[in-house]
């Protein structure tokens, strides 16, 4: 597919915004957390609260580029020109996300099979694996309200979200925010494996151990000293993901 590049046509800083959205979504795609092309990956456009960049409805993850990304409103529609669709009722729950909370300048939503598993379990995460410490401490539960496409469920949604960084839509799926792509992406990482640890772990059928809430109080600030000595562990991932993806496929940066 031939897209013309609007490297030059937006400033720096947008540009770089777009190449790490773009990135996310190829690794969302490589790391299987794709579902076709009904989920979505959102980010603040720099120095526009109200702009945002979005997938092209119904091109896959591992298509999408740097230029292919559309530029959206607050409600979901196109504010410049793009021979690409967005579909904006999937933007209802981003939409809220981003309006409520200035920090979350990326919100990442998934329906992962482990994701959608752990969603349907009244316990929800368990506190059972070392990457379950760094999820449990930051974590809010939404109950299901039907496809999340209505205007007037995104006030409960952005209470249940709070301050927090990860979200369980009940019998839904995922979604994680952050200040920067990166951390969104990191913060999903650890919330995906917690929940394909947990689902592995019940397939055994044995009795599990759940970790005691003294130590996950105590390590999980033990873990974030210990792994992100950048200050973020997404700045301290980041940059590998990045040559990782440049050695398998770089068009992502088009």
């Amino acid at each position: 597919m031939n897209i013309p590049s609007l490297r030059d046509k937006v400033s720096p800083d947008e540009w770089a915004v777009r190449v790490d959205l773009a990135a996310c979504y190829r690794l969302v795609a490589r790391y299987g957390w794709e579902d076709l092309v009904f989920t979505h990956i959102t980010a603040r456009v720099p120095g526009a609260e109200d702009q945002f960049l979005i997938n092209p409805y119904g091109m896959f993850f591992d298509e999408i580029t740097a230029s292919s990304l559309v530029k959206i409103d607050t409600q979901g529609n196109k504010i410049e020109e793009s021979p690409f669709p967005v579909n904006p009722a999937g933007f209802v729950i981003h939409s809220a996300i981003h309006a409520a909370r200035h920090d979350a300048r990326c919100v990442l939503h998934t329906h992962t099979l482990n994701g959608v598993a752990v969603s349907t379990q009244r316990a929800g995460l368990l506190p059972i694996s070392q990457h379950s410490i760094s999820v449990l401490t930051s974590l809010g539960y939404h109950d299901f309200e039907g496809p999340a496409l209505r205007d007037d469920e995104k006030p409960r949604l952005v209470a249940d979200l709070g301050d927090k960084t990860s979200l369980i839509l009940r019998n839904h799926g995922l979604l994680t925010v952050g200040e920067t792509v990166a951390e969104a992406f990191v913060a999903m990482y650890y919330l995906e494996t917690s929940c394909a640890i947990q689902v592995r772990a019940q397939s055994g059928g044995g009795e599990l151990i759940p970790v005691p809430k003294e130590i996950i109080e105590t390590a999980y600030a033990q873990v974030m000293a210990a792994s992100s000595p950048r200050g973020s562990r997404g700045s301290l991932i980041w940059p590998g993901l990045l040559r990782r993806l440049d050695r398998l496929d770089p068009s992502y940066r088009t």
